[in-house]
Formats: structure tokens, sequence, C-alpha cells
């Protein structure tokens, strides 16, 4: 395969953003190095000099959607300005508009956590760490909105949206993860302190 003329940028870019399309559609078990080389345009060599194996290019990609995902999360919470219980009613209204859109096919840490079992391997520790973080911030969202155990709440709130992106993949953009929006709110009106 003759390779593209670019920048060596350019080269990693486009091999990490098409991995990135592969690895969400299609798992990362089942798409190879050389459906990567061949779709990417970048010759194998190339691939190998930036990512030296397969799993270089896993964390890549997860690093990446880490980032990605930390950009929606303060995009869902911003029309709630500074107000914590808001920006948690905001949040679930943006997880159920994420699980509608027709590109959204789930969570990538959850694939990753699912095709990698191994706790050692680095697509399952990123994983694990990703939504180790999740919990965290939604720990810190429900203790600053004055919830009196922020602790368990978190944890029922990332089984509410990791739910949500479950039923986003199983069941397509017309799944029930919209109903995730009210089931926050339950959730949220029962947890935290009344407004009045």
């Amino acid at each position: 395969m003759k390779e593209t003329t670019r920048g060596a940028g350019t080269a990693r870019q486009q091999i990490l953003d098409t991995a990135s399309v592969l690895f969400y559609h299609n798992g990362f078990r089942a798409v190879g190095i050389d459906t990567i080389v061949e779709q990417s345009g970048v010759a194998k060599m190339t691939l190998y000099r930036y990512f030296p194996s397969k799993d270089d290019l896993i964390v890549a990609y997860l690093e990446r959607s880490n980032l990605s995902f930390w950009e929606w999360f303060e995009q869902a919470i911003a029309p709630a300005g500074d107000d914590p219980r808001r920006q948690l009613y905001a949040l679930f209204e943006g997880v159920a508009a994420l699980c509608a859109s027709p590109q959204c096919l789930g969570c990538t840490f959850q694939h990753a956590a699912a095709d990698f079992p191994s706790l050692d391997h680095p697509g399952h520790r990123l994983a694990l760490a990703h939504k180790r973080q999740v919990l965290e911030r939604l720990r810190e969202m429900a203790a600053n909105a004055g919830a009196s155990d922020p602790i368990a709440l978190a944890a029922q709130l990332l089984l509410l949206m990791d739910g949500a992106f479950v039923a986003s993949r199983m069941f397509g953009k017309d799944s029930h993860a919209r109903q995730v929006t009210q089931a926050a709110a339950l959730l949220l009106d029962t947890q935290l302190p009344s407004l009045h």
C-alpha cells in the first residue's frame, strides 16, 4: 500500500481518527491493525512508529476519549451556571440527549472493560480510572448540592448514566435511555434537600 504524503502530526492524527471510529463501532478486539492501516491510508511502518503496539493505540484512543468526555460533561452542565443542584439535573438531560443521538453507541469505557476483562490490561485500567473520575466528580457535585450521603448518590447516578449508555448501545437511538432524565430527577428529588 502506498502511503499518502502528510506531515508527522497528520499521519498520527489520521491513524488515531481511523482507529477511533473503528474501535467505537466494532469493538477493540474485532479491529485489527491491517484494517486500521487500510482505512487510514497510512503505511504499517508509520503506524508502528507512532504506536508500537495495538495496546498503545488503544491507550491513545481512550486518553483522547476521556478528554472528549470531560469536554462534553462541562458543556452539558454549563447551562446550569454555578448551581450544583441544577448542574446534576442538566447533566442527565445531557445524557438523555446524547443517548438519543444516532451517533451514540454507548460508552467506550464500558466497551474497553468488556473487551479487556483483565484488570491488568491497560485498556481496562484506563476505563476504570475514567469511571472513578466520573464517580468522584458526581460525589463532589452531590456534596455541593447538599446531599446527605454524596457517596451513595454519586454511585446511584453513575449506575443510571452507565445504564443509559448500555441501553443506547443495545436498543439504538429510540431506546429507553431517554428515560434517564426522569429517573435521575426522581433520585435527586428524594436525596437532595428541598428548595422550599
